[in-house]
């Protein structure tokens, strides 16, 4: 079925975002592996400009349209692609470019979802930036629908792809470890303002910037410089928070390493605020303590706790890691822990300086690349190899080979949006039966979780944030 641009748009604002079009009129769905790729980036500054030019990899491929609510942060990669077509509202721009391939989503967390589901409706392959999506609803329908639609996904949780994590596969496959039993995972994060006062005042909307299209499918809110740029991460309405900024990064090792699935289980903790006009259904906290549990997996024959503390707070050493060495990363500012029956495992952000202390005293560390290694690709080639399995199809080896496809990005971005669930639940208060004036706290307890109905089984009142409210003349389809 087709439309005209004019009923495109009025659909669109009235009744949907989401436009469905057989496959049959896609004209590119599957193409040689000796063509170029066509690709629109939606999403043209920030991490976007990355995303942009990996996928774009000294021409290997054809960067056909940009677009980006902000032309004034995007005028660099306007520059750099100066014959790609260029918009504002990316509705238009799937409705108009009927040449494009494939589609690169860079965009804050919240438009994800609504932008991803376009594309992949049209028979368009997808790169969506971590996390995947705003809420686990979203994750779950993501996921489906690739298959759905038989696109080729990959999420940008580049270090997926890094020797690193190969690395510690290996090492847990080879028995180095033992069975798992305990992960800590940390990070420094928020680097931005989370736990204060919600935005108040009249600014003017920037006159190069789309204030409507930059909300999309959340809660309208009057344009206020606490929000863009990059500050949007710190409020529920548009992003994810800490765990949800680097959760995907940091998380992704132990749960590839340990073929963990859904959790049964989540516990938090918040740090607390005193600052006038905070509001935590507004603000993410300052920091954050979040404890999943998982079941015996195939790979790893026991349950397993993972804690995750964000604000910067870190594990102590255990045992066998030397009290000179760092944890994690080198500064020990964000990194993972996996403590076996024979040994721990620990890493940096994307799988970076993985090493193994095991019970009987030995300290393993990742070989170093000989002098006639190949040149590493850029982020671990996390692009190049989403950009190549796309123009072999989706029943490729190179789209089976892909490190962080929704199959398993998907499952993955729904256990790291589990522990915001928990954290946006830490707060909410019912009357104590009998007791006038007093309240307890059931999000505070130990939530048990339903990962295949996606669902809070001890706890309903937490399973708002299962989804989200929908802005009017958005929903997902």
């Amino acid at each position: 079925m087709s439309t005209s641009r004019r009923d495109f748009i009025k659909t669109s604002a009235a009744v949907s975002s989401f436009f469905i079009v057989p496959r049959h009129v896609l004209g590119k769905g599957f193409i040689a592996p000796s063509d170029k790729l066509n690709i629109a980036g939606i999403g043209a500054s920030g991490k976007g400009t990355s995303d942009i030019n990996n996928s774009y990899f000294k021409d290997a491929n054809n960067i056909v349209s940009l677009c980006d609510v902000d032309w004034t942060k995007a005028k660099p990669m306007f520059d750099k692609f100066p014959k790609a077509t260029q918009y504002k509202d990316w509705r238009v721009m799937l409705e108009k470019e009927k040449g494009i391939d494939a589609v690169t989503v860079s965009t804050p967390d919240h438009n994800h979802a609504a932008i991803a589901m376009a594309a992949m409706q049209l028979g368009k392959h997808v790169y969506v930036q971590k996390p995947l999506s705003h809420n686990i609803y979203e994750a779950r329908m993501m996921t489906e629908a690739a298959r759905k639609y038989k696109v080729v996904s990959q999420m940008g949780n580049q270090g997926a792809s890094s020797d690193g994590s190969a690395q510690m596969v290996k090492w847990f496959n080879e028995g180095l470890i033992g069975t798992v039993h305990t992960v800590h995972v940390w990070t420094n994060r928020p680097i931005w303002p989370q736990g204060v006062s919600t935005p108040a005042g009249k600014f003017d909307i920037p006159s190069d910037m789309d204030w409507d299209i930059w909300l999309g499918p959340a809660a309208k809110v009057d344009f206020n410089p606490a929000y863009h740029p990059f500050k949007w991460r710190g409020w529920w309405n548009f992003g994810t928070g800490a765990l949800g900024d680097m959760g995907c990064h940091l998380i992704d090792p132990p749960y590839r390493v340990l073929g963990l699935g859904y959790p049964t289980a989540v516990e938090t903790s918040v740090g607390l605020v005193f600052v006038d006009g905070y509001d935590q259904n507004v603000s993410a906290p300052p920091s954050s303590a979040v404890q999943l549990t998982f079941p015996a997996s195939a790979k790893n024959k026991s349950e397993v706790l993972l804690n995750w503390n964000d604000g910067g707070i870190r594990p102590f050493h255990p045992k066998l890691i030397p009290a000179n060495d760092p944890l994690g990363e080198s500064d020990s500012s964000n990194g993972v822990i996996m403590i076996g029956s024979k040994g721990i495992m620990t890493c940096g952000t994307y799988g970076f300086e993985p090493r193994v202390y095991t019970n009987d005293g030995q300290k393993i560390e990742q070989p170093k690349p000989g002098p006639d290694a190949p040149k590493k690709l850029p982020e671990e080639g996390h692009q190049v190899s989403w950009t190549e399995a796309c123009k072999a199809g989706y029943n490729s080896d190179k789209h089976k080979a892909l490190t962080s496809s929704f199959d398993y990005s998907g499952p993955l971005t729904e256990t790291v949006l589990m522990g915001n669930l928990a954290i946006r639940s830490y707060g909410i208060q019912v009357p104590r039966e009998g007791r006038p004036g007093r309240f307890d706290f059931p999000g505070r307890k130990k939530m048990i979780w339903d990962g295949a109905n996606m669902k809070i089984a001890n706890f309903d009142a937490a399973n708002q944030f299962v989804s989200r409210p929908y802005r009017e003349g958005w929903k997902l389809m």
